[in-house]
């Protein structure tokens, strides 16, 4: 048996005003989901159950980039996305292009057992609808925060943003889980697909580790992130020591960010390289642990 552990990250950037201002809400927030994925466990849950559980509370928390407080595209629309990853057997599901669900999350997750890994766009949406996933008229996930937002960076080209939600999880039974979810990055074009919804890029998870990343998405596609960071834990690499090897190649690609991982071990890890990564980590029997720089 293990030792039950939920890590968390509401996304790696800028310092911003937002962050500042309503710091206490964010760290809510953070505890809020911490403890929606431990409750899992209580009820008898896996790992999956609990990653699940915890993005599903980020992406209903507007200050978050994801879900109902995703950042808009250039031309105003919001574009969700969204993967979840069992290590077990690396099962995997993820949506992408999402412009009517209401919790990403939970649509990539019915592609968990299914054949396609990935959908994408119109078609994301439909199959999330029939399998009685809640849809929303896309207007309703522009919130006024963003429109100001995307206003502010089509004058300055200033990114603030961070990147996205994500949560790891190892259950009692020994099992790994990965969740990300994400709205992209303010003002991307539309139609741009981040590392997010990219198995080995910025979801993983195997028998050894999982991890969800966050940050310039482009990089850590080129990278292979999430994917190098399960092989250097699989080749014998202390999670530490591996994490850190992996930011190192997000560096090299020009690129920042940052990551929350968990090996079979309990052990944690929670590198970035920008201003600020608000995150918190629950241990069975503890309080959670929240720290938002």
């Amino acid at each position: 048996m293990s030792s039950p552990v939920i890590v968390v990250h509401a996304g790696a950037g800028g310092l911003g005003d937002d962050l500042r201002e309503q710091e206490a809400e964010c760290r809510a927030a953070i505890e809020r989901s911490l403890r929606a994925g431990a409750s899992v466990w209580e009820a008898g849950g896996d790992a999956v159950d609990a990653v699940c559980a915890a993005v599903m509370i980020m992406e209903a928390f507007s200050l978050f980039n994801a879900g109902h407080g995703s950042v808009l595209c250039s031309d105003g629309s919001v574009e969700m996305s969204a993967a979840v990853m069992r290590g077990s057997d690396r099962g995997a599901g993820a949506m992408a292009m999402l412009r009517r669900t209401r919790h990403p999350i939970a649509a990539a997750r019915t592609l968990l057992d299914a054949a396609p890994v990935l959908l994408a766009g119109e078609r994301a949406d439909t199959h999330a609808a029939a399998h009685g996933i809640e849809q929303h008229d896309p207007s309703e996930f522009v919130t006024d925060r963003q429109r100001r937002r995307l206003e502010r960076w089509l004058q300055t080209r200033e990114q603030q943003d961070r990147g996205t939600v994500g949560a790891v999880c190892l259950d009692a039974g020994g099992q790994l889980a990965a969740a990300t979810s994400s709205g992209g990055r303010l003002g991307q074009r539309p139609g741009r697909v981040g590392d997010s919804p990219l198995i080995g890029a910025g979801t993983w998870a195997d028998r050894g580790v999982a991890v969800s990343c966050t940050g310039a998405g482009e990089a850590f596609i080129r990278a292979g992130a999430a994917r190098l960071l399960g092989a250097l834990v699989e080749r014998g690499v202390a999670l530490e020591s591996a994490a850190c090897a992996v930011m190192g190649e997000i560096a090299e690609c020009d690129g920042v960010g940052g990551l929350i991982a968990v090996d079979a071990d309990g052990n944690v890890s929670t590198p970035f390289s920008t201003e600020a990564m608000p995150r918190g980590v629950l241990r069975l029997g503890e309080s959670p642990t929240v720290e938002i720089p």
